[in-house]
């Protein structure tokens, strides 16, 4: 891996087709995952924490002693800076012409020079949040219009390509199911806040079609390469990796280890791709990837937090589906994450154990895994139904305080480092594992290292920028569930 996120922070920038298609994830047959039992043990009615008692905890106002004018301001900002800074080392937001559903804009990956339908769904999240209508509408406009698959003879139709060139041509021709959460969540917020308009501004009907097409895609076989509009030309895997900052630094770093780019060669005549849901309905739980063909899951992928509020309000034939969802991705992050650190892989089994990766080495804490202490502390503030939370946060923040101010971003769940730079990104994730971790100086060194970082700038502001930003909105009590009242 490189530094930041020069192969995406997914295993995708370079490897994903042939990986998952082609079954290069794995140096050995995966196990057969148990089946996760029928009777889970549902935690009953509506939890302890924000969702029934209305009230979300600002963390800097607690055990900072900041002001709530202090921790909105500080939000604001970073707000300012990422959607409307200087364009060259600020900001993440384009507006980029009109169509005729209005304004268009784009978040771009900057040191990758791409639009990714991770950070579409994220600043979309960020700009129903902050009651930011213009942006979420320009935002939804550009991805509906770009990357949503329209062509019926690729197998992904329906999904959302995952990256994309921010003039609108593909980087990929299939979907990752961590975008398609976020725009499912942000459309059901968008509703409430503001009301559902006409076309593709009609957000509740928008999500449901999205959230149905997770869980009911159909099988589908077809032979590629694929198109995403039946107008476009078909994607081919390109020769040589595109122009980017990023790929600039890994070609050196593939180049000064004696190989060439890619690490292996991807096939380029026509392949045969199955696309299915993007839910495994044995296990209930999110896959990596919807190629049916392919197991496996990203524990920085569960939400149940989400899941709790599609079991209320999204289709009513699926509601079941997501509240078990919900209980299963929080026994899942007790499985799958190192006992001694708290830490998960970027990629594992259903029932947990660890994928192989392409070089013959376990899945490792990465760039994805930053979000997972984030995902289960949201989840516990929001609806404080598993205890065991706590446990997990404690994990993550003692295992990290010792080298809080230089700790490295990529680990072995056991704890050996893998790279040496330290992330804002990381630290901001680490910080909302506040939210569950016992209150003390440990989790309290956390907060104040996110409230005296900067708001990331530069190069590498992507994904450090909108982790950075959703996590100060989250401690700051301004990252709510928008309810049918629109509060």
């Amino acid at each position: 891996m490189f530094a930041g996120s020069a192969m995406t922070h997914r295993l995708r920038s370079i490897f994903a087709a042939s990986v998952f298609a082609f079954g290069m994830a794995s140096a050995q047959t995966p196990p057969t995952a148990p089946a996760v039992p029928s009777a889970i043990t549902r935690f009953p009615g509506d939890g302890a924490g924000a969702y029934k008692t209305h009230a979300y905890r600002n963390l800097f106002a607690e055990t900072l002693g900041k002001t709530p004018a202090e921790t909105k301001a500080k939000v604001e900002q970073a707000f300012r800076q990422l959607f409307h800074g200087d364009g060259q080392e600020q900001r993440l937001y384009f507006e980029t012409g009109a169509n005729a559903n209005g304004p268009l804009a784009y978040i771009t990956d900057w040191a990758n020079n791409d639009a990714r339908s991770e950070g579409m769904s994220y600043g979309m999240m960020i700009a129903v949040q902050l009651d930011k209508k213009r942006e979420f509408d320009a935002l939804w406009n550009w991805a509906h219009t770009h990357m949503l698959v329209t062509d019926p003879k690729n197998p992904s139709v329906g999904y959302f390509a995952w990256s994309m060139g921010t003039d609108g041509s593909p980087r990929s021709d299939s979907a990752a199911p961590d975008g398609e959460e976020y725009f499912v969540m942000s459309l059901y917020f968008a509703a409430h806040r503001w009301g559902n308009g006409k076309g593709i501004y009609n957000y509740q009907a928008e999500a449901d079609r999205i959230l149905r097409g997770m869980r009911h895609h159909p099988v589908t076989t077809a032979t590629g390469p694929f198109r995403i509009h039946p107008e476009d030309a078909p994607y081919v895997w390109p020769e040589k990796p595109w122009p980017s900052i990023n790929n600039r630094a890994m070609l050196a770093e593939l180049a000064k280890a004696g190989k060439s780019w890619p690490p292996f060669k991807f096939p380029r005549g026509p392949r045969p791709v199955s696309v299915g849901p993007m839910v495994d309905e044995t296990h209930t739980m999110i896959r990596f990837v919807p190629e049916a063909d392919r197991d496996g899951t990203d524990a920085s992928y569960h939400l149940p937090a989400f899941y709790e509020l599609w079991g209320r309000w999204g289709p009513k034939e699926d509601r079941d589906f997501w509240l078990k969802a919900a209980d299963v991705s929080r026994s899942f992050f007790v499985t799958v994450t190192g006992p001694k650190t708290g830490l998960s892989p970027d990629l594992s089994h259903f029932d947990g154990s660890t994928i192989i990766s392409y070089d013959g080495k376990p899945s490792s804490f990465g760039y994805d895994s930053w979000r997972t202490v984030s995902n289960w502390s949201v989840d516990y503030s929001w609806w404080a139904k598993d205890a065991r939370q706590k446990t997990l946060s404690d994990r993550v923040q003692n295992f990290l305080y010792p080298n809080i101010h230089t700790f490295s971003d990529r680990y072995t769940l056991d704890g050996e480092p893998l790279s040496t730079r330290h992330s804002p990104g990381m630290v901001a994730t680490a910080a909302v594992g506040s939210f569950a971790a016992t209150p003390g100086a440990v989790s309290k060194a956390f907060l104040d290292e996110l409230w005296t970082m900067p708001v990331p700038a530069g190069e590498q502001r992507y994904y450090d920028g909108l982790l950075y930003l959703m996590s100060m909105m989250h401690l700051s009590g301004e990252f709510r569930i928008i309810d049918a009242a629109g509060k």
